[in-house]
């Protein structure tokens, strides 16, 4: 359910005037699901490899100061 409020100024946006309110929300709520599916995507891996990435830079902080490159 919608309030009426926000149907009327819904339904004074020209695209909704031009395409229809019906395809307008399913639009928006395609791109919900959509950015929803992308946010957990990205939790999923932080939760994965979060940990490890930390242990790993760690064990590496420093080493880039060691190296030396070779002189042309």
């Amino acid at each position: 359910m919608f309030d009426e409020a926000l149907l009327q100024r819904l339904d004074a946006d020209e695209e909704v005037r031009q395409t229809g309110r019906s395809a307008v929300l399913r639009r928006a709520a395609a791109e919900y699901l959509r950015r929803r599916r992308i946010k957990r995507t990205a939790e999923a891996y932080q939760r994965a490899y979060g940990a490890a990435r930390t242990a790993l830079d760690r064990e590496l902080t420093g080493w880039a100061d060691e190296g030396a490159w070779p002189e042309k």
